[in-house]
């Protein structure tokens, strides 16, 4: 099946085993594993025809992980936002800052008469800081539009987003957001064509900082993740077994213990071509995007955890040659999966398995057939205690690491899903970047939590939005509002001192003037630059 598929059913359902209560097959001894360093080039060509032997003395070859796992740079003493400052750094926000200036100036060549070229103003860093801290507090405090966050009623007002931007300048500027150069962009009729053109520096940016920033654990997965976009796209994807249901879709590989994301890529559509190194040209579509995902990881011994849109013989079979272990749910009618073990009629708790070389298939009965391909695993079994159930049950252990391993997207989409900014825009590309930076910010406070661990990901977020919105201005600038002072600072009223002709004098009162009317108070705040009545 091709990467262009509009779904796929899920196996993880049928690895639960919650139906069963008895155990019908005793547990095995512990597998036995060989470590081997294979540096053998990855098969090419057709699939070759393979002999099914039962798996009763198979032993498989777990390649040796060679990786040490850690965080790459120096993180002593670093606040929430130094984490974050890591991945969305000065040249993120340079590029940003360039880009949106350049279609700016491009749009009022071409629109002179447009209201928000009247309105613009070239943009610096600092201000970009500001807009992805309001930014992403959208994704903290959920309002029905964007308006809305700027709204002066007493019932739902936010003074933080009109004490630091106008909503005007806001959304100019995100009028304006750009990535890319459009000049530098060729049409669409010509092969070098990028349908990712206008994200396309962005991604590659982040992707690089994933993986330079952090080594990740032996056990990775690979998943697709959607997200939620309705608008008029050519390669917009219809899931139904995902909440978003239609969206822009993304392939991730994740740390599983963690939901760290090492790397991603968009899918571009149907007649989008794959190509990535080294890859054999036998192993599918589905099996290039894989490849495509681990080309950093191959030859390091690290464990990768597939389901059955990915997992196929010739796959594993590369990943293997590769020094890459690999366990997955497969379909049973993928070529060369062997038909005997497809047709064995089993008892429910019970498990088959036949081996070929250095791949083992397995069938375990629970509630449905569950059909499993693995190079890390022999064929034994473990005792595991379901909730509710008065006796142990015997799984196979492939399925019991799937179950454990094969979770890394699903955390990270899940710790993101209740913070996304889903504010509706025409541009699509400015939805994936900013849930792109969302994705960096996660990264980021797996760092964090790596290293010091004393918030949950919301107070980090915090931490890091008022960060964005509240550091000090660069010399020579000044704060846009004394609201951002207020709000970022420690200010107390006091009595308006006394001078040598008044005992008891007065100032107007700030809020009174603003609209028109003359009141006088004996309070004031010494801390403002203006020392407003209070």
């Amino acid at each position: 099946m091709s990467a262009a598929g509009t779904g796929r059913p899920c196996c993880h359902g049928a690895l639960c085993g919650r139906t069963a209560r008895t155990p019908q097959r005793p547990a095995l001894s512990p597998m036995v594993v060989e470590v081997t360093t294979s540096s053998h080039s990855p098969p090419s060509g057709p699939v070759p025809s393979a002999t099914w032997i039962p798996a009763t003395s198979f032993t498989p070859q777990v390649p040796q992980f060679l990786s040490t796992p850690q965080i790459n740079v120096d993180v002593t003493n670093f606040v929430p936002y130094d984490f974050f400052h890591l991945f969305v750094d000065d040249n993120v926000l340079e590029l940003i800052v360039q880009q949106t200036n350049l279609y700016a100036t491009q749009f009022a060549a071409q629109n002179p008469t447009s209201i928000y070229v009247r309105r613009w103003t070239p943009t610096s860093v600092p201000e970009i800081k500001k807009i992805l801290g309001l930014t992403l507090d959208m994704g903290i405090v959920k309002k029905p539009s964007v308006r809305s966050y700027w709204a002066a009623s007493t019932v739902h007002s936010t003074p933080v987003f009109a004490a630091v931007m106008s909503r005007n300048r806001y959304e100019v500027l995100m009028r304006f957001m750009h990535f890319s150069d459009n000049s530098q962009v060729p049409p669409r009729t010509d092969p070098a064509f990028d349908r990712l053109n206008k994200l396309r520096p962005l991604i590659s940016l982040l992707t690089d900082l994933f993986l330079k920033l952090y080594t990740p654990e032996k056990n990775v997965s690979v998943d697709e993740s959607l997200f939620s976009f309705k608008g008029r796209l050519s390669f917009r994807q219809y899931i139904p077994s995902k909440r978003a249901r239609y969206g822009v879709k993304l392939y991730k590989v994740c740390e599983s213990t963690t939901g760290y994301t090492c790397g991603l890529s968009i899918y571009e559509g149907r007649d989008s071509q794959l190509n990535p190194p080294g890859c054999p040209e036998n192993i599918g579509t589905s099996g290039k995007i894989v490849w495509d995902l681990l080309v950093p990881f191959l030859h390091k011994g690290y464990h990768v955890y597939t389901d059955n849109f990915y997992t196929s013989i010739p796959l594993y079979r590369s990943l293997h040659a590769a020094n890459t272990g690999a366990c997955g749910t497969v379909r049973k009618n993928r070529v060369g999966y062997p038909q005997p073990l497809v047709s064995k009629r089993l008892e429910k708790g019970t498990s088959f398995a036949l081996a070929s070389d250095q791949l083992l298939a397995v069938k375990w009965k629970d509630r449905k057939d569950v059909h499993m391909l693995t190079t890390l695993h022999a064929d034994t079994t473990v005792a595991v205690r379901e909730r509710g159930a008065t006796a142990d049950k015997h799984k196979p252990v492939c399925v019991t690491d799937y179950n454990k391993f094969m979770g890394g997207v699903d955390l990270s989409d899940q710790a993101l899903q209740p913070y996304l900014v889903k504010r509706k825009n025409r541009a699509w590309y400015k939805k994936v970047a900013i849930y792109l930076i969302q994705i960096a910010t996660y990264n980021s406070f797996i760092l964090f939590k790596k290293s010091q661990g004393n918030l949950n990901f919301l107070e980090y977020q915090e931490k890091v939005v008022e960060s964005l919105l509240f550091e000090s201005p660069a010399p020579g600038q000044a704060f846009e509002s004394e609201d951002v002072r207020r709000l970022s600072e420690r200010h107390f009223p006091h009595p308006v001192p006394a001078t040598t002709s008044k005992t008891y004098p007065q100032k107007r009162w700030r809020v009174c003037s603003k609209h028109g009317r003359r009141r006088d108070t004996r309070i004031y705040c010494p801390s403002c630059p203006s020392q407003p009545g209070l």
